[in-house]
């Protein structure tokens, strides 16, 4: 008896200083915590009304809620909005909305909407013998490794940036979307990619069984070819069969046909509309409080590391950034670029500003970390890609509010569209491509110079979606 009672004792003894061990909430910490958060009544209608109802609604600034101002003192000419669907390819939604906003500023009467599914297919092939080769090269290297972990983590993704458009494009061409229309599966993109990536680990798990056993290149090579053959037969499915050739009109503005159909292949397609390689006529800036500015970094192992480009930018003050975007659009070019949309996004009205809510008040606290803290804890990134459309400038030529396309339909916000507040802007935006001539000569000095190597792993480097 007075055994087991010991035995009792010493397991209660054991188990409370396991609760106490460093770092742990003891049982003073907790008190302290519980008595600095008595609620009093006034609390407890707080505490019943968010309980009820979505945080954004009470945080909402009522203030901020007036009717919003519509006019832009620049403004690009509009073009039909875009919805990519249930899936993360807003980055080549608005490439392509910059593409076809080009060739109609070129044409002036000529329109043309491109097929997204077209360079998603080629865009998950590519995707998926960028994994597979990582593999190859990594393939001496322990399965825990960090740079493994990173491919067989997310062999594939729907994700992008404008170099995609471009290194995709100029090589694949491009195609009308009555061409190759969406399927299910491109415009809901989870369970094919949930698969295919499931197939590519294990593709993955072959191809390094066979580097570790000191197999041929060429065997190699042989085997990786024969897996690749399998994923493009998976999109074939899922997403279709990309055109070899295809006859089409070109519109006006009306609809209506102008001239007689003619034979295209995606390629003579894309230099009829497009004339150029894309790559070498821009350069993507960003704004990344954290890094040297005028200075230019290369993501390594970006998505395009074996078909393409890795993806390289220059980074600049955001009063660079937003004098090369109005006189961009003041020429008529809309411009690829991307923000963290969700932040201070009040979705009803598609208005994003920084006074939009006041969550501080709601929760009696301050939140209060600037741009550079955010990125750097993972706070805030690069989520979403838009095209810019338009600027309002004050009487001394300062922003004051822009104007995107959006892919979400035209249903969605200021008929399709969103305006953000230049404060805002500031804050949450993170990139633009700009055309070379609107960049100055400081800025084109920088970007030419060496660039300095950054890890994908990087929180800004996620891509869009």
């Amino acid at each position: 008896m007075r055994k087991g009672i010991l035995l009792v004792g010493l397991c209660v003894a054991l188990s409370v200083q396991a609760q106490q061990k460093g770092g742990g909430i003891s049982e003073k910490m907790l008190s302290d915590i519980q008595s600095e958060n008595k609620l009093q009544a006034a609390d407890r209608a707080l505490v019943n009304a968010i309980a009820a109802n979505a945080i954004d609604d009470l945080a909402k600034n009522h203030q901020n809620a007036g009717a919003l101002d519509t006019h832009f003192s620049i403004e690009t000419k509009k073009q039909s909005i875009t919805d990519q669907k249930s899936s993360g390819r807003c980055w080549m939604f608005s490439g392509m909305n910059v593409l076809r906003a080009d060739f109609n500023l070129r044409t002036d009467s000529l329109t043309v909407e491109f097929s997204q599914a077209h360079l998603f297919f080629w865009d998950q092939l590519e995707k998926a013998n960028f994994m597979l080769q990582g593999c190859i090269d990594t393939g001496k290297s322990p399965i825990d490794d960090q740079r493994v972990q990173f491919f067989f983590h997310s062999p594939i993704s729907d994700g992008g940036t404008f170099c995609g458009v471009a290194d995709l494009a100029g090589k694949y061409g491009l195609v009308p979307a009555e061409v190759m229309p969406e399927s299910y599966s491109s415009d809901n993109t989870s369970k094919a990619r949930a698969l295919i990536a499931s197939k590519l680990r294990e593709f993955g798990l072959q191809l390094r069984d066979m580097v570790q056993k000191d197999k041929k290149p060429a065997a190699i090579e042989k085997a990786k070819t024969r897996m690749l053959s399998q994923i493009y037969h998976m999109l074939q499915y899922t997403i279709g069969e990309p055109p070899q050739k295809f006859t089409y009109a070109f519109k006006n503005e009306k609809g209506l046909a102008v001239g007689e159909p003619k034979e295209y292949t995606p390629q003579s397609f894309y230099n009829e509309v497009v004339g150029r390689q894309l790559n070498g006529t821009f350069i993507m800036v960003m704004n990344d409080p954290r890094r040297e500015y005028y200075k230019t970094y290369e993501v390594e192992y970006d998505r395009h590391t074996y078909d393409g480009h890795n993806w390289k930018y220059v980074n600049l003050p955001m009063d660079d950034i937003e004098a090369m975007a109005i006189d961009a659009l003041r020429a008529g070019h809309k411009l690829y670029s991307s923000y963290d949309v969700g932040k201070m996004l009040d979705r009803k009205r598609g208005y994003a500003d920084t006074e939009n809510f006041d969550y501080g008040s709601l929760f009696g606290t301050t939140f209060g970390m600037d741009k550079a803290q955010r990125i750097s804890t993972f706070d805030s990134g690069s989520t979403h890609a838009m095209t810019l459309t338009a600027v309002d400038l004050d009487k001394k030529g300062k922003a004051t509010k822009w104007k995107v396309e959006n892919s979400w339909g035209a249903s969605w916000g200021q008929k399709g569209c969103l305006i953000m507040t230049d404060r805002w802007l500031r804050e949450y935006m993170f990139r633009l491509v700009v055309p070379n001539e609107f960049v100055p000569a400081k800025v084109m000095q920088a970007y030419n110079t060496t660039p300095i190597m950054v890890m994908p792993e990087d929180p800004l480097f996620q891509m869009d979606e």
